[in-house]
């Protein structure tokens, strides 16, 4: 099954020809891998969560409302876990980095950018991030307390030049760059868009071992 331009999901028949660029490039996930994972310990995309490496059971998630799954990480260190892998173009610059790679080399104007140590990751939450983004550049879940979670967010293209301009400028803080006017006067900020999280638990990190645990074990 595939989507439309619309994004309305449509059947496979063998005796339509169907184009790519209208079909299965309306949606795209990138899953953010090769973080440092200091306080887990060790690499978090590959600790193995119920059988399966951890980002790639985050990309079994995303891959619901999604017609494609690429990686943004070190393709040497990542390329084995069987997905598309693309590097940062800014390395060591952290999570900004990998939305601006992202960006860059993305065909698509709907990306969903997600962390890969978020498997209970609400497949209603992210079509609503996706609804929210039809009317603005960015659109990323807000908690009850006023938190955001930019790291589980649907960028358009239309971010990439603010979002380049802020890494370049030495901006590393994702909403930071994200509510940036810009580097001139006549810089035009980001239509930022907001869902509310409806439960926290299903955008619950996995940054220790005993958030593993708890995920876990309970």
């Amino acid at each position: 099954m595939s989507r439309n331009a619309t994004g309305r999901a449509t059947k496979f028949d063998a005796n339509i020809l169907i184009t790519l660029e209208l079909s299965a490039l309306s949606r795209v996930a990138w899953v953010l891998v090769g973080g440092r994972s200091s306080r887990m310990g060790v690499d978090k995309a590959r600790a193995e969560s119920d059988g399966r490496a951890l980002a790639l059971r985050v990309a079994d998630a995303v891959a619901k409302v999604c017609d494609s799954v690429k990686l943004v990480g070190d393709p040497a260190t990542y390329s084995d876990l069987g997905l598309p892998v693309i590097g940062d173009r800014f390395s060591g610059q952290g999570p900004l980095a990998g939305i601006e790679a992202a960006l860059a080399a993305t065909g698509c104007d709907n990306n969903l950018i997600v962390a890969c140590d978020m498997p209970a990751i609400s497949q209603i939450l992210l079509e609503a991030i996706f609804a929210a983004a039809e009317t603005g550049d960015c659109a990323l879940p807000r908690h009850d307390d006023g938190r955001l979670e930019p790291l589980c967010a649907v960028y358009r293209r239309s971010c990439h030049p603010v979002i380049l301009a802020a890494l370049e400028a030495g901006i590393r803080k994702v909403t930071d760059a994200l509510q940036w006017k810009g580097p001139s006067p006549a810089s035009k900020p980001l239509e930022l868009r907001y869902v509310r999280v409806p439960d926290p638990a299903s955008l619950a990190n996995l940054n220790t071992p005993e958030d593993w645990r708890k995920y876990h074990h309970g």
